[in-house]
């Protein structure tokens, strides 16, 4: 038996706490972060049992979900949402839990301040109740949603039974092309996997496209392992990603930093190290992307027209009922297609990286008339961030505003949600039906084309503004 083992091997196993025959494993979490939406049924769960949580150090709660991201000052209106609000802070409180609500410094999407504060470590293993989990896999650690009921599980017990999944490496080699970024490296991976293409699998990024990408880079690829089926997604930790952590508020300091920095340096794949699924693409293929349907995986590249339905895997019937939600047709082109909606943020999109880009693309340019744009940062540390480096008077020039940090229009559980029938070109990561609002039409795509689209007020090869920069 090979002694080769993975990166996602050498986490897993070192956090086994017992292993059942024909059964799963007992996993020991580092890093339990908790929101309003998942957490009141596990609290309400321990309470009733008459236990506490066994480590409140180890878990860390912020609200995102059901925050407004206009006028936090003011009492949330929608009483659903202040109601779960305010079962988060009184849960935080009961359990002595690190909390951070609405007006808190440190608040923000959970998947964004995690990494902010250095609760994201390489090496551990974090679990929320939320899908996007994965994004913290971008550090080297083995991160992943959970149920209500495993939200309770790793409340009371600070572990959590699980199956080890099988094992994929996804490898990219070569030079990205202008105007790609991580978002169209996802999208792409999606697109020739399909939703399901790597169900049952815990996936690892490797080769040259990642090793170059920034950590925000690397996040937005991880968040959006499970959106291929993946239970997550994680690439190597390295020097980008040691620079990035070191110095944060949770992270280790002195010697402490000094012994754990040796072993994340041992976590990386050893050469040799077998996967179960192997799979390579040629980072040249990919150009910028646009989704034209109701799931991640029914994207192209902005300068192709919508497949037909014989060459889509999958049910005909399926795929023709999708294209009749977004009004669309076979072998129509993306590009023209009016946009009536922009959405910027998300744990997908929502770092000051970019915004960079977001502002790259419209400096000098003016919001479309027809455009309503939402610009939300992922917290106050990226609000601060587009301040201090003068985004915000670019922002401002061009017609846009910033709102204040939250999941916002992502998932229509806010104020944010896209009317029936409208078109949001939106960096976030599910474009399902009704995902941004009750019969809205989402078109996933990346900040700069996003740029490109509020500016111009139609689906726009953002390509065709950067040669214009140039060319002025």
């Amino acid at each position: 038996m090979s002694t080769k083992r993975t990166l996602f091997d050498k986490v897993w196993d070192s956090h086994v706490v017992q292993r059942i025959e024909n059964g799963p494993d007992v996993l020991f979490i580092d890093r339990h972060m908790v929101h309003e939406v998942t957490s009141p049924v596990a609290f309400l769960g321990i309470k009733n049992r008459g236990i506490k949580v066994m480590h409140p150090e180890k878990t860390f709660a912020t609200a995102d979900h059901n925050t407004p991201t206009i006028n936090q000052h003011l009492p949330v209106k929608d009483p659903l949402s202040a109601k779960q609000l305010q079962a988060l802070e009184e849960n935080a409180r009961t359990h002595g839990i690190s909390y951070w609500g609405l007006g808190h410094e440190k608040n923000g999407i959970v998947h964004v301040v995690g990494p902010e504060y250095g609760i994201t470590l390489p090496g551990a293993t974090i679990v929320c109740g939320d899908s996007h989990t994965s994004t913290h896999g971008a550090f080297g650690a083995i991160a992943f949603g959970i149920g209500t009921s495993e939200v309770e599980m790793v409340l009371a017990t600070q572990c959590i039974m699980q199956i080890k999944p099988k094992s994929m490496r996804i490898t990219i080699e070569g030079k990205l092309s202008k105007a790609v970024t991580p978002k169209d490296v996802a999208l792409y991976i999606i697109s020739q996997l399909t939703t399901s293409g790597a169900t049952g699998y815990f996936v690892e990024y490797a080769g040259e496209v990642f090793r170059n990408m920034s950590m925000e880079g690397r996040m937005t690829v991880c968040n959006l392992s499970i959106e291929m089926g993946a239970r997550g997604g994680m690439i190597a930790p390295d020097e980008t990603t040691y620079n990035y952590v070191k110095g944060r508020e949770f992270t280790p300091k002195g010697e402490d930093w000094e012994k754990i920095l040796e072993y994340w340096k041992t976590l990386p794949t050893d050469e040799g190290a077998e996967f179960n699924k192997e799979v390579t693409f040629d980072a040249s293929q990919i150009e910028p992307m646009i989704t034209y349907g109701t799931n991640p995986g029914m994207g192209i590249g902005i300068s192709n027209g919508i497949p037909k339905a014989e060459a889509v895997e999958g049910g005909i019937a399926t795929y023709r009922k999708s294209l009749q939600y977004m009004d669309f047709n076979e072998g129509e082109e993306m590009m023209g297609k009016k946009v009536d909606f922009v959405f910027l943020g998300s744990c997908t999109n929502g770092r000051i990286e970019d915004f960079r880009a977001f502002t790259s693309l419209i400096k000098g340019r003016k919001k479309a008339d027809n455009v309503t744009a939402w610009l939300v940062p992922g917290s106050h540390k990226v609000e601060t961030a587009i301040r201090e480096e003068g985004l915000l008077e670019i922002l401002h020039e061009a017609g846009f505003e910033l709102r204040e940090p939250g999941c916002s229009a992502c998932l229509a559980m806010n104020d944010d949600k896209v009317p029936a029938g409208k078109y949001a070109v939106s960096t976030s990561n599910r474009n399902f039906e009704g995902r941004q609002g009750p019969g809205a039409r989402t078109l996933l795509a990346s900040p700069l084309v996003a740029a490109a689209a509020a500016v111009t007020g139609k689906v726009t090869d953002p390509r065709e503004l950067m040669e214009e920069i140039v060319a002025g």
